[in-house]
């Protein structure tokens, strides 16, 4: 059966974020508020809880999982390297709905690479999720709560019509603002490739990397 634990995204209390924590530590899938929709998060460690996703999604193994982490820090041992533009990037939109797409680290698994070699990264901008991941100390998967090509989640309400009983838990933070997801950039290529437009414009990243606009 589904936990629904409550939390206050203005003053998260540490008694939901310890059983959360531990949910995810233990293998669990949950549902959790971002700055965009409802996202569905297990301990992208864990090749057993990331399967999950793809299970409960209906989703496409050989499509990409992007992952949440808590800093800059986190970054390093999921990438082969961090280019100077995504240096750039990392300050000037991080945390927020900015993901960016790496050459990931030899040990990264292919479920979150869905074999392309490449990994999504994000620092979010929302408490609830970037405490996730701290309590985590390391990557929280950030894929949408949603069948894979479905509507996204922006309540939790939403995801309990749509889930039901299939998640362990749902951390309701209240409704989430929704309109666009976040910005996928490949940053391995120059100049960056917009994988998924989003809620960062394109316009606003060639501005800060210093390139002109085409």
């Amino acid at each position: 059966m589904t936990i629904l634990l409550k939390i206050d995204p203005r003053n998260p209390d540490k008694e939901t974020l310890t059983e959360t924590s531990r949910i995810l530590r233990e293998g669990g899938i949950i549902a959790f508020p971002t700055e965009t929709f409802y996202g569905l998060g297990v301990d992208a460690r864990q090749e057993a809880a990331v399967e999950k996703i793809f299970r409960i999604k209906g989703r496409n193994i050989r499509n990409p999982v992007s992952v949440i982490v808590d800093s800059e820090a986190e970054v390093i041992p999921l990438v082969a390297a961090i280019p100077e533009a995504a240096r750039v990037l990392m300050k000037n939109f991080w945390p927020g709905p900015l993901t960016l797409v790496f050459c990931a680290a030899p040990p990264v698994s292919s479920h979150l690479t869905g074999g392309t070699g490449k990994i999504g990264i994000r620092v979010s901008s929302h408490t609830v999720a970037r405490l996730l991941a701290k309590r985590l100390s390391g990557p929280l998967t950030a894929t949408s709560a949603n069948l894979s090509g479905g509507q996204e989640c922006s309540t939790a309400a939403d995801v309990i019509q749509l889930f039901g009983d299939r998640l362990d838990a749902i951390v309701d933070g209240g409704p989430t603002p929704g309109g666009m997801g976040s910005t996928i950039l490949d940053i391995t290529v120059h100049p960056p490739l917009v994988l998924r437009t989003g809620a960062v414009s394109l316009t606003e990243i060639l501005e800060s990397l210093g390139i002109p606009p085409c």
